[in-house]
């Protein structure tokens, strides 16, 4: 009687686990990611923002942001 009653709360502790939203940081959406890269030059006074994709992506890179829309590029100088 008390091996079933264990076995009945372990088997609903690792449901809960189980289907419980906070999962490890494993399963952690990335936020921005590029897949595709331009290589035409973007003129320093056009680009408002850039941020670097994140570290679960397959592949690194930068997004930058310009009036006419956001671009992906595998690496970044501003000089």
């Amino acid at each position: 009687m008390k091996t079933s009653w264990m076995g009945l709360v372990l088997g609903l502790v690792l449901l809960i686990v189980v289907s419980s939203d906070a999962g490890p940081l494993v399963f952690e959406h990335p936020g921005l990611c590029c897949f595709k890269f331009t290589t035409s030059e973007i003129p320093k006074t056009e680009i408002k923002e850039i941020v670097e994709t994140h570290h679960g992506c397959p592949l690194h890179g930068f997004v930058v942001t310009t009036p006419k829309g956001k671009f992906c590029k595998k690496n970044v100088q501003l000089s």
